[in-house]
């Protein structure tokens, strides 16, 4: 028996291993799709996993296996056009079984007591599939999809992250409220409505439309507002923290900046990019960005929707790709980080890889590691020292085209030390009769800029 508590919704996950797919593969995702349904507090009572040549049969899976599901929620079995749930002792009887084509099907905590109460695919189902297999099994039935965008709705804090979500889930339910409505019922005329005639589904579908039209008109007065500020920004030190979901990157953040950041051990605990000073503050000043995480078969419509938030990244003068080290599956989940960045365009910004959670890791993992990613900085969280080390790493990338020089400020020009301050980091300073003089390390333009204003030029 598991030690998780028991007054989560019971669910049962269902995975389809279709040609060419590892044992190996299905595993993975199967054990990711565990951790997105424990983020929405849902728990896992079984798992099924059947081999199929494709995953666009109108019932998903196999006659059998579908029967073999609905003992697990107490269905039919029977795809039908209307379905009601009916009490069964049938899970009792349920044994795990293998066949030549059926590839596991694990009995986890599955009790005459518990019935599953949602079944989640971790694939994309059609509309018609979903509401064929509903009727099957007399439970909701959720793909991977609806469970990510769920997950997204819940934690989306800020306007923008809402209107993004919103938007995800209007073109993710609109489908699917057609195919539910049968689209044969009519409406009346009036307010909203074309006239006499038009069907629900109709109507529906361009209340929806209109929603989303409105929500985007919104979104884009908001869009302008950040790449404002990101243009703002355009000419500071930026780092920004780019990876899977879940990797530590919230924590580094609230190690690298001291900042209250939400750090939870759940998928997409971060949706909105976080952007705070580097601590302790460097001159110039180094900013640290913390953005949405990445994840295998990641909803189109998302990726669209948070476009802007992983703009961050392409402002950024270094990217830290983050990975969870302890994971067996980080190598894969940073191909996917990858294969993201290179879709945005910004595969060409210099990066380093950060294996985090090295406290997980035992010491000759860290030396295997330490071979194959030569280039990579070991770190955890939980080491100040690694930190600390991580923080001189960013500042003598920032500063390896930094240049030396001085600069005399005369007494009476104490504005111009402020700006100094702000801008270069400062060696040395003497004072004399007539002024400051200051040795400093700084960009060339910033250096030329002020030595020009100063009349040093």
């Amino acid at each position: 028996m598991s030690d998780r508590p028991q007054n989560l919704t019971p669910v049962v996950l269902v995975s389809l291993q279709l040609p060419k797919q590892t044992d190996e593969e299905i595993h993975d995702s199967l054990m990711e799709l565990e951790r997105l349904a424990s983020t929405l507090g849902y728990r896992s009572v079984a798992t099924i996993i059947q081999a199929r040549q494709s995953d666009k049969t109108s019932s998903v899976l196999g006659e059998g296996k579908l029967v073999e599901l609905a003992q697990l929620t107490g269905g039919t079995g029977q795809i039908a056009a209307t379905f009601q749930r009916k009490k069964s002792k049938a899970a009792e009887k349920f044994q795990v079984v293998k066949k030549s084509q059926d590839v596991v099907v694990s009995k986890n905590e599955v009790t005459p007591e518990i019935l599953a109460e949602l079944v989640i695919f971790d694939c994309d189902l059609s509309p018609s599939q979903l509401r064929n297999v509903e009727s099957a099994v007399g439970v909701p039935v959720l793909d991977r999809t609806g469970v990510i965008i769920e997950i997204f709705s819940r934690h989306a804090k800020t306007k923008a992250a809402k209107l993004q979500i919103e938007i995800a889930q209007l073109n993710y339910s609109a489908p699917r409220m057609r195919e539910s409505s049968g689209g044969s019922d009519r409406s009346g005329g009036g307010v909203g409505a074309k006239g006499v005639g038009e069907t629900k589904g109709e109507l529906d579908s361009r209340r929806i439309k209109d929603r989303i039209k409105e929500l985007k008109s919104e979104l884009d007065l908001i869009q302008i507002e950040q790449k404002q500020r990101r243009k703002r920004r355009a000419e500071e030190n930026c780092v920004a923290l780019v990876g899977y979901t879940n990797a530590g990157k919230s924590s580094l953040m609230q190690v690298l900046t001291g900042s209250e950041v939400l750090a939870a051990n759940q998928l997409f605990a971060t949706l909105d990019t976080t952007i705070r000073p580097l601590m302790p503050e460097t001159k110039p000043k180094i900013l640290v960005s913390d953005t949405v995480g990445f994840i295998k078969k990641l909803p189109h419509d998302l990726v669209a929707s948070f476009k802007t938030t992983l703009d961050e990244a392409l402002n950024a003068s270094i990217l830290l790709l983050v990975v969870d080290a302890s994971d067996p599956a980080f190598r894969s989940q940073l191909e996917v980080t990858r294969n993201v960045l290179r879709d945005m365009g910004a595969d060409m910004i210099p990066a380093k890889i950060i294996l985090n959670k090295t406290d997980l890791l035992t010491d000759e993992q860290q030396a295997e590691f330490k071979k194959e990613f030569p280039s990579g900085i070991l770190i955890s969280t939980r080491n100040p020292k690694s930190i600390t080390d991580l923080r001189d790493e960013l500042v003598a990338f920032f500063e390896k085209d930094m240049i030396d020089g001085e600069i005399f400020v005369k007494y009476g020009s104490e504005k111009s030390i402020g700006e100094i301050r702000s801008l270069m980091r400062i060696l040395k300073e003497d004072y004399d009769n007539d002024g400051v003089h200051l040795k400093v390390r700084s960009n060339t333009n910033d250096l030329s800029r002020l030595k020009k204003k100063l009349g040093l030029l």
